[in-house]
């Protein structure tokens, strides 16, 4: 993995605005969705344009631990899976998924669909996180499944003979994870699956990208209204898989646009992408930029920003990225419906309110958002940004160095989590448009 710097200093976007193509990496969301099916599936897979960092790391290493033969070639983004056919060939395991919250729910359902004995812990953090709906729904489906700490948190246990299957539920208002967990290990319990939904399904464009993933290696799932899911007895095939550039990655570029004016394409997302993240761009057309589509790649061209009310339940990944675009907006924005993002890797809404305030933005934080006040340009402020050990901190208020002087990111080594090359990336769109480094 790359070394990085303890900060960074941002200089503003200097030159003509930008007008430059970038191809960003791998979805995580896809990769490490993929890389749990494959495990499970009869049969070798093979993922192209896999993502490596520090969340697919995790991912990959886990199940080598599991006794699943994964090889991940770096260079050429591909990663090689030897399914175990539903049966886990390590019975007893301890498994560290980091800070890695795909990994941890991913992984605790397909556990729970082996036999054996295994344990799941990892940061202070994600000590932090919830994970008492999905136990509990596993528990209703026949599994010995604790958090060790009654914490509802990890560390968690899972004493695994197998999913009996029959009915559960599970709440969706806290993570789409829980649910996406559970429908991908569905298939190899016992009996039908019938998942029923309680509360507002948060992040519902997750559930289609994991229902799309399962149809892929051949499990197709009864999806009624997103309300209740069955999942029948089935085992998903190896296969070749293509993992999209990730849209949330994507945000950051498409942000730049707006905020220097310029002009960016995204090779390789187009409109039929499983990623509901895409539609960040259309927020960015309602403020005042020009997007144009096409089946391979997205293009924004910045202009005159104006405030946007908005309610980002669906792309709440991109909620930080737009919480720095609204700071260079004329207008009052406000960012709804997102409460969920406060079990993140940090709790972004508090943190968001906390770094804009420093860099002079009138915040007003509520429990499930942001409305986020500009001061006027000349009042913009300098400021050193905590990142709190999110990538998404780090790579959304790197954009605001790009209009405010004086802009210092603080450990900007966390974006290893999702996007280890982000800011040799950022400064190759600078260097191509004539702009100065930081």
């Amino acid at each position: 993995m790359l070394l990085y710097p303890a900060e960074i200093t941002i200089d503003p976007w200097s030159g003509p605005p930008p007008a430059a193509s970038v191809r960003v990496p791998g979805s995580k969301s896809l990769t490490n969705r993929a890389l749990a099916i494959a495990a499970m599936a009869d049969g070798p897979s093979t993922l192209t344009g896999a993502l490596d960092s520090e969340d697919t790391r995790v991912m990959v290493e886990a199940l080598k631990a599991l006794g699943i033969a994964v090889v991940h070639d770096t260079e050429t983004a591909q990663i090689r899976v030897v399914g175990c056919g539903g049966r886990i060939p390590v019975r007893q395991a301890s498994l560290d998924v980091a800070n890695s919250g795909t990994s941890l729910r991913f992984l605790t359902a397909m556990l729970a669909a082996g036999v054996g004995t295994y344990q799941l812990d990892g940061t202070s953090r994600m000590r932090q996180r919830p994970i008492a709906d999905l136990l509990a729904a596993l528990r209703d489906l026949g599994v010995r499944a604790r958090s060790d700490l009654g914490t509802g948190c990890p560390p968690v246990t899972i004493e695994a003979r197998g999913m009996d299957g029959g009915f559960c539920t599970v709440r969706g208002d806290v993570s789409s994870q829980f649910l996406s967990g559970l429908l991908m290990a569905s298939p190899y319990a016992r009996d039908t699956v019938t998942v029923e939904v309680h509360g507002v399904l948060v992040s519902r464009p997750y559930v289609s990208m994991t229902l799309a993933v399962m149809e892929a290696f051949g499990v197709k799932t009864g999806n009624r209204k997103f309300r209740r899911f069955d999942v029948y007895p089935a085992h998903y095939r190896g296969r070749d898989f293509a993992i999209e550039p990730d849209a949330s990655a994507a945000s950051y570029f498409f942000a730049l646009a707006a905020l220097t004016g310029g002009t960016i394409t995204v090779e390789g997302l187009g409109p039929s992408s499983l990623q509901g993240d895409l539609a960040f761009v259309d927020i960015l057309e309602h403020m005042g930029c020009t997007v144009k589509r096409q089946p391979d790649r997205t293009t924004v061209t910045g202009g005159p920003l104006r405030a946007v009310d908005v309610d980002m339940n669906a792309i709440s990944d991109t909620v930080m990225t737009m919480a720095v675009v609204a700071l260079c907006a004329d207008g009052v924005s406000r960012i709804r419906n997102v409460g969920h993002i406060r079990h993140k890797e940090t709790d972004r809404i508090a943190a968001l309110a906390a770094e804009l305030r420093k860099l002079g933005a009138r915040i007003d934080e509520l429990a499930d958002g942001l409305v986020i006040e500009p001061p006027a340009s000349a009042m913009l402020q300098p400021a050193r940004i905590n990142t709190y050990e999110d990538h998404r901190m780090a790579m959304s208020f790197a954009l605001a160095g790009l209009k405010i002087p004086g802009v210092t990111i603080l450990d900007p080594g966390c974006v290893a989590k999702t996007y280890p090359g982000f800011w040799t990336d950022l400064e190759a769109v600078r260097s191509s448009s004539g702009g100065t480094g930081f």
